[in-house]
């Protein structure tokens, strides 16, 4: 709901200063984040997940306000994406500031009922074995941090150390069970793009049904199908959480996703 939630603050690393910056893009409001969860479930969703960048404000007191507006919605607030990080840097610098970072969302995920946080593993290259440790290493250390306070770390086939199958397989094997998955359909690429879904898809608690949009804004729907097949034939028994980013109403985008989704539930 990117469009509809006010200005996006986008975090970035500024490699001369060697701290992060933030980056407010003007957007318009139409719901408040307190007004989300409301507003989610008057449309018939049982739960959401939130971008860092929605957020207005991360003080004690604004968190203990979207927690009840959870609450009180009857909503759950299933996973904080953190659209920021990169654990796989050799950068020694960048990898406090960020690995600091890390540990200040999962206090604020904790803080705002927030059942898991995605934290992205990095952006070397997949086939960089050494990078896939070193972020293996970070995010199971940050798994053990993030379950002392009620919240579980999962990662996403999102950025290049995780773009196949085979990299997001041999991560998590490094991180141990204390680390979970996302499987996203945008986010694999090529015809190895369905079989690197099944690779993912029974590890993952939720995934993220991103289909192709034509110019009104209409799915694919024959390759989101496809997707879908390639997840259920897995067994796959967790969220599916609707992605729409084409034109016109978002509501109505999400609404002709789910309607495609809907016999896979």
């Amino acid at each position: 709901m990117h469009r509809l939630l006010g200005p996006l603050r986008w975090t970035s690393w500024d490699a001369e200063a060697g701290e992060h910056r933030m980056h407010e893009q003007p957007q318009p409001q139409v719901h408040s984040l307190l007004e989300l969860p409301g507003e989610a479930a008057r449309r018939g969703y049982a739960a959401v997940e939130v971008c860092h960048f929605h957020f207005p404000s991360v003080e004690a007191s604004y968190l203990a306000q979207l927690r009840q507006a959870f609450a009180e919605a009857g909503v759950s607030l299933d996973t904080l994406l953190l659209d920021y990080g990169d654990p796989s840097t050799t950068d020694g610098i960048r990898q406090a500031a960020d690995a600091k970072l890390f540990l200040e969302w999962i206090d604020i995920a904790s803080q705002c009922g927030a059942k898991r946080i995605r934290i992205v593993a990095g952006e070397a290259q997949p086939t960089d074995e050494q990078a896939i440790l070193r972020s293996a290493q970070a995010l199971r250390e940050l798994a053990e941090y993030a379950s002392a306070r009620g919240v579980q770390v999962v990662t996403e086939n999102f950025k290049t150390l995780t773009s196949t199958g085979e990299s997001s397989v041999k991560l998590l094997d490094s991180a141990g069970d204390g680390v979970g998955m996302i499987t996203d359909f945008g986010n694999y690429k090529g015809k190895a793009k369905y079989g690197e879904i099944a690779m993912t898809a029974p590890r993952s608690s939720s995934v993220h049904v991103k289909p192709a949009y034509d110019e009104d804004g209409l799915p694919d729907e024959a390759e989101l199908i496809r997707c879908l097949d390639a997840v259920r034939e897995t067994g796959y028994d967790g969220a599916f959480v609707l992605i729409y980013d084409g034109p016109g109403d978002m509501w109505e985008g999400l609404e002709r996703v789910k309607r495609i989704v809907a016999p896979y539930v």
